[in-house]
């Protein structure tokens, strides 16, 4: 096996083979390669091929309180200053508005999102192991179909649905707020720098949350109407999705 040079160390057996049979001229199978290689020791590891993720389509539901249902879901701003973007990854319960919590950063991974959930659990005191878990749902991102997040999920014992391609619709109150965050705050600021980026966004959350009337709630700011109805039964009020 000195014959192996710098182009082909990288090489598993098979392509070793080739390697040897085009500019080595030798006659050999990839079956005294393979032998050859793992008497050596040299043979590379074999790559995990891991399962596809489940997907368990979005079906149609219909919510009558707090913490039933919460969608997730991107979006991306822009820092003039700095020309790049940043990612803020929003988590909203559909029935009160709220958005527990928000990832913002200069990159958004499935880790990311997984941390967000974990932390929203926290925040409505939903987190020990005999509560009972809202329905997270989201679109089909890099971030949502991987396993880190699936294995997140399946650790909270957290039932995880993903909206079909092209219906932005069954995400509608995570992107309905995504038009809000857009018209009265990302549109109307020319971010220079991260930081500022970062001091105007979580100023707009805290309003949005605490002060900004919604007529879908009866006027009130989503904290206030979660506070306001929490564990009441609200038999009137019914959001199908």
């Amino acid at each position: 096996m000195e014959a192996i040079d710098g182009d082909a160390i990288n090489y598993g057996y098979r392509k070793i083979t080739y390697h040897l049979r085009k500019y080595c001229n030798l006659v050999i199978n990839h079956k005294k390669v393979y032998r050859l290689c793992k008497e050596l020791r040299i043979l590379k590891d074999q790559r995990i091929i891991r399962t596809k993720i489940k997907r368990n389509i979005a079906i149609n539901r219909t919510i009558t309180g707090s913490n039933q249902l919460w969608e997730m879901d991107i979006k991306y701003g822009y820092i003039e200053g700095e020309d790049k973007f940043f990612y803020l990854l929003n988590l909203i319960d559909i029935f009160d508005r709220s958005i527990i919590d928000y990832h913002m950063g200069l990159h958004c991974e499935a880790k990311d999102a997984a941390a967000l959930l974990r932390k929203c659990l926290i925040r409505r005191n939903l987190f020990e192991e005999d509560s009972k878990k809202p329905v997270i749902r989201t679109d089909n991102g890099p971030q949502f179909i991987s396993h880190k997040f699936d294995e997140c999920c399946e650790e909270l014992k957290i039932e995880h649905e993903r909206i079909p391609v092209k219906t932005p619709n069954k995400n509608a109150h995570v992107e309905s707020f995504h038009r809000i965050l857009e018209d009265e705050c990302l549109k109307i600021n020319e971010f220079q720098s991260y930081g500022e980026a970062y001091k105007i966004v979580n100023e707009f959350m805290e309003f949005y949350n605490n002060r900004r009337l919604h007529s879908s709630l009866r006027f009130m700011a989503p904290h206030e109407f979660y506070n306001l109805y929490f564990e009441e039964n609200l038999t009137n009020i019914q959001i199908r999705v």
